[in-house]
């Protein structure tokens, strides 16, 4: 069990590595990358330039050299040392050429100019070589530097930074710091990009300067476009002296004058046409003028100035140079008869004839000669080279081949046979002649071209093998694969083109069209073709082929009404077929009062003109009890099912009680219902008086009725006046309504007078018992202060003297009390 479940665990694995490398090799991942590498070099790039621009408000025209060489910086692969045919990566150190801007490894550079320099040295003695400095040349531009500039330490292209750091967001080999490098040809500013590769672009500082006539006035201008042209006529007279310059403004020396003019030569024989700008001119005559001998003419041609003396004149010399003679012009010198004696063309004898004229002879004397490699010795004649036929046995400068030349001197010349060695790049031999030490770099460069062959990147050779295709922006041209007319944009590339993702667009059964990704060509996984005999055998990678897949069902959404036609839903369409909405049916039953309640369900129509709300066969039957609404007043059920139309009249009789709320009446129902208002009141009275009390505590005199009892009360009452002396039968409806009122008479003030009287003098009697109290408390206080009864701890009882209200207070107030009960009593019962 446990090596069936780890080989299951394993086999789980393979298949999800598998999935996931078909997924990363069929997506688009890697341009996502390419593109946020170039989001992220693009940025660097406007960092670096940012300075620049600022000064020249945003043109960058000027830049596209610089913009190349930090491209190839950033560029996997296109920054190549030619010496050792590698590519230059970010963390190693590098040496830039200042001539043609080629970075190479600091360590190979320096092999390089070590070799360069011991090649040089190697044929001289030490004394020879320490008397000049001899220079090693760049392996591309050939520029040749001084044996004290050979590179020692790693800087950055500016020169500021020993061993710079490196940083991802900064250009490879860059300090980060701005430039500041002096501009070629000096300006006397200096760039101000940051520390970058290549040369430094044109000087963007703004001078005023005027045009090349100084006609014009001083504008401002960029510093690396300060020479400029008015466009006026130069006017600045030509050598000729005649004319003007008729140029537009222009730098430098005037051109020639362009004008054609009649001049004389310079004897003034000849007139001829020519140009102004070239006035002195030879004709072909011989002068011929008489020399001041008198005998001879000028035998110059065409010359200006006199022709001087006669060459003739003066002491002359016979042939040999041994005698002089002075003689006249027109008689020759004669030979002098001593012998030559001139040097012959051997360098070694002189001539033995006499004094002659015109050239001596060959030297034919004979000498025992040495040939030239020193070997061989034989007498002949001198002036006879000798050459023995031995062959040099020396090796050359180039340290391969022997000289083999016929009588070598030892000074044996160089190699003249080609190198032959193959290069570096491995495509090409060294055509130079055969040499000491490394072969220079292939000189030679390869286009590497995109799969279109519009987008081409120059390499070394050598390098064609290694590098990245660059990548073209271009549209791929391929035609597609599926059954589009047109395939999807998307960049040129190698290999097969990515999966169509264009809309199928295939007309399905139904009508519609596939809306789903292309799928003629996708990628299906194989299985089933090879089972695993254990754990311990290699599972084969997983097996994809392209096949074209049928389309899936149609989604595109239909309207479609449900069984019982409540609803319209958008169902996909490969599905679109009727259903139940899960609702209840609703339609219409025979009763006229439900719907059926069964869940949507299919309705068969037996007419086209029956109502579509109507239930049919399939629908329920209703089994309920009527539930119509009945009259206003009729408590009672229908007693039939529940039915259309109108319930029957209700025949049961109905237990109410009457107005008063005393009686029990029955009465029938139908009766009730159907009477008015008027006929109601008739029919629930008991014909009895109503038992209510009116508001003023007397019977209702009327018969039972409904509502408020009347508040016209015609029973007589007893009114009294306001000390209940007098009294006098008047309608109680009145005194409710206030109409009558009884007031008091004389007698009747006087009695209240009385009782007034005798209610103060009650009150002042009070008051003087309150006094005659106070007092007594006093004095047994002052009593208690002068020390009586000092060894006695109980307290001085005082007898005090009761008034004659308190011993007889409660015998006339009870009397009082009882008197005022009996009034209100009476005037109760006056009232009612």
């Amino acid at each position: 069990l446990s090596s069936q479940k780890k080989f299951d665990e394993i086999k789980k694995a393979n298949q999800a590595a598998a999935k996931k490398l078909v997924e990363d090799q069929f997506s688009s991942s890697s341009e996502d990358d390419d593109e946020d590498a170039e989001v992220k070099q693009g940025k660097i790039l406007a960092k670096t330039f940012t300075i620049y621009t600022s000064q020249t408000d945003g043109d960058a025209s000027e830049l596209e050299r610089t913009r190349q060489y930090m491209n190839e910086a950033f560029q996997s692969g296109a920054m190549t040392c030619l010496i050792c045919i590698a590519s230059v990566k970010r963390n190693q150190a590098v040496w830039s050429c200042c001539g043609c801007f080629c970075i190479f490894h600091l360590v190979c550079i320096q092999k390089w100019a070590k070799d360069s320099l011991f090649l040089v040295s190697s044929p001289l003695t030490d004394d020879e070589f320490g008397k000049k400095d001899y220079p090693w040349p760049c392996p591309k531009c050939r520029f040749e530097y001084k044996r004290s500039e050979t590179p020692s330490r790693y800087y950055c292209y500016c020169g500021k930074v020993e061993n710079p750091t490196l940083d991802p967001w900064l250009v490879p080999h860059s300090c980060g710091q701005i430039c500041e490098r002096e501009f070629k040809p000096s300006c006397g500013h200096k760039c101000l990009l940051l520390c970058h590769p290549g040369p430094c672009p044109p000087c963007p500082k703004m001078v005023t300067t005027t045009c090349h006539c100084k006609k014009a006035k001083p504008v401002p201008r960029r510093c690396s476009a300060k020479e400029w042209s008015c466009r006026l006529p130069c006017g600045r007279t030509l050598l000729c002296g005649q004319h003007t310059c008729e140029n537009s403004c222009h730098a430098g020396d005037c051109q020639p004058c362009p004008r054609v003019s009649k001049q004389r030569c310079i004897c003034g024989r000849q007139t001829a046409e020519r140009l102004c700008a070239s006035p002195q001119w030879q004709c072909d005559q011989v002068c011929g003028k008489p020399l001041p001998c008198g005998n001879h003419t000028c035998e110059q041609v065409c010359h200006a100035g006199p022709c001087g003396d006669c060459p003739r004149s003066g002491k002359r010399s016979c042939p040999c140079e041994k005698s002089k003679f002075t003689l006249p012009c027109t008689e020759d010198v004669p030979t002098c008869g001593d012998s030559c004696d001139k040097v012959l063309e051997c360098g070694i004898h002189r001539c033995s004839q006499r004094c002659h004229r015109g050239p001596c002879e060959i030297c034919r004397q004979e000498v025992e000669k040495q040939c030239r490699c020193g070997k061989h010795t034989k007498r002949m004649p001198c002036h006879k080279p000798y050459l023995c036929e031995t062959k040099c046995t020396k090796i050359r400068d180039c340290q391969k081949h022997q000289c083999r030349r016929k009588c070598c001197s030892g000074n044996c010349p160089p190699c003249d046979q080609v190198c032959g060695r193959t290069l570096g790049c491995r495509n090409h031999k060294c055509p130079s002649g055969c040499h000491r030490g490394s072969c220079n770099p292939c000189p030679e460069t390869v286009d590497v071209k995109c799969n279109c062959g519009r987008t081409v990147i120059k390499v070394p050779c050598g390098r064609e093998r290694t590098i990245k295709p660059p990548k073209c922006k271009q549209l791929c041209s391929r035609p597609p694969t599926c059954h589009h007319s047109t395939q999807e944009k998307h960049y040129c590339h190698f290999g097969r083109c990515p999966p169509c993702r264009q809309p199928c667009q295939k007309t399905l059964a139904c009508g519609h069209l596939c809306p789903v990704s292309c799928h003629d060509e996708a990628l299906v996984k194989q299985t089933g073709l090879h089972q695993s005999a254990g754990p311990w055998e290699q599972p084969s990678e997983p097996a994809f082929i392209q096949t074209a897949l049928p389309c899936p069902p149609c989604e595109v959404p239909v309207p479609v009404e449900c069984l019982g036609q409540h609803e319209v839903s958008p169902l996909p369409c490969h599905s679109a077929n009727p259903y139940s909405c899960k609702r209840s049916c609703g339609r219409l039953l025979a009763c006229q009062n439900h719907t059926c309640m069964k869940e949507c369900h299919h309705v068969t129509k037996l007419n086209s003109s029956a109502d579509g709300r109507k239930a049919g066969l399939e629908c329920s039957h209703c089994e309920e009890e009527c539930t119509k609404s009945r009259p206003p007043g009729c408590p009672h059920r229908c007693v039939l099912p529940c039915h259309p139309g109108d319930c029957p009249s209700c025949l049961q009789m109905l237990k109410i009680k009457c107005h008063c709320k005393l009686s029990i009446l029955y009465i029938e129902c139908l009766k009730l219902t159907c009477a008015d208002l008027k006929e109601k009141e008739l029919l629930i009275s008991c014909k009895n008086q109503c038992p209510k009390e009116l508001p003023c505590g007397h019977r209702c005199k009327e018969i039972c009725h409904s509502g408020s009892c009347p508040l016209n009360c015609s029973q007589k009452v007893k009114l009294r006046c306001l000390c209940k002396r007098l009294k006098k039968e008047i309608q109680c409806s009145k005194i409710q309504e206030g109409q009558v009122s009884l007031e008091c008479d004389a007698l009747c003030k006087e009695m209240k007078r009385k009782a007034a009287e005798i209610k103060d003098a009650e009150a002042k009697a009070a008051v003087e018992e309150e006094k005659r109290r106070q007092q007594a408390e006093l004095e047994a206080f002052e009593n208690r202060l002068k020390g009586r009864r000092k060894n006695k701890r109980r307290k001085d009882e005082v007898e005090v003297e009761q008034s004659s209200w308190q011993k007889y207070k409660n015998l006339i107030m009870l009397p009082m009390f009882g008197v005022a009960v009996v009034l209100v009593a009476w005037l109760m019962v006056y009232n009612d």
